[in-house]
């Protein structure tokens, strides 16, 4: 059984700013079907800046150095606990959340496959290399794709400079990175698929930013309702033709 915030997140109304955060997760083992929420999460950037072996590393802890370039599309799957914030900074509610990453081509001759894929991802892992220069300078080319085919103009994303590992041939410093991600309004992490180094604080991040999203638009919908002498503000069960997110 999924939530109604998922049902209200497809809407593809919901744009907000980015909000930092700190707030843990773990891994855990549930059956088929025993989890409150399925998140796809969308790795694009430039072909060869370490989207597979991110990934690969994220859901296995492995590094595997010999993978060979994506055809298309592909994915991999992690099951997590997210714990909210309650009041004074305590720990909320824990959700069960069923993660689906989704792993594109970076080839130009998959592009229109693999934008097919934007609209129905909730978060995006924008990646590029810190050994390649032109890989960071098209960034921006893909950020124009995002804006143009995700599902509103601010989706939810977190950039990312893979290869941390690798400074004797590091070619994009960490200032021109940071000032693009603020350029941007999104949070920005050098990480290393081999080392493990931010991999899942990355992740975990884009996961607390979606969260968060769903949660104000499940509170705007409540307030909506109640302006409106509508229903109670249960979302649960709702059909999502029916749901018109207030976000």
């Amino acid at each position: 059984m999924v939530p109604g915030y998922h049902l209200c997140f497809l809407t593809s109304l919901l744009c907000s700013p980015w909000l930092s955060t700190n707030l843990p997760t773990k891994t855990i083992t549930m059956t088929d079907g025993d989890y409150d929420y399925l998140i796809k999460l969308l790795a694009l950037g430039d072909s060869g800046v370490g989207k597979t072996t991110f990934l690969y590393r994220y859901t296995d802890n492995k590094f595997n150095p010999k993978f060979i370039t994506t055809v298309g599309i592909d994915f991999r799957e992690k099951r997590v606990v997210y714990n909210t914030q309650g009041s004074n900074e305590s720990t909320g509610k824990a959700f069960k959340v069923h993660l689906q990453l989704w792993d594109t081509a970076g080839q130009e001759r998959f592009r229109s496959l693999t934008t097919a894929f934007f609209r129905d991802a909730m978060g995006f892992l924008l990646m590029f290399d810190l050994t390649s220069q032109q890989s960071f300078l098209n960034v921006r080319n893909w950020m124009s794709q995002l804006q143009a085919n995700a599902y509103c103009e601010n989706p939810d994303i977190v950039l990312i400079g893979n290869k941390a590992d690798l400074p004797d041939q590091r070619e994009v410093n960490e200032r021109q990175a940071r000032e693009l991600a603020d350029k941007y309004g999104i949070p920005y992490f050098e990480t290393s698929a081999a080392t493990g180094q931010n991999v899942e604080k990355a992740v975990e991040t884009l996961l607390d930013l979606i969260m968060k999203r769903m949660e104000q638009c499940v509170e705007k919908t409540q307030v909506s309702n109640a302006v409106n002498g509508g229903s109670s503000g249960k979302l649960e069960g709702e059909k999502p033709a029916e749901k018109k997110c207030a976000c």
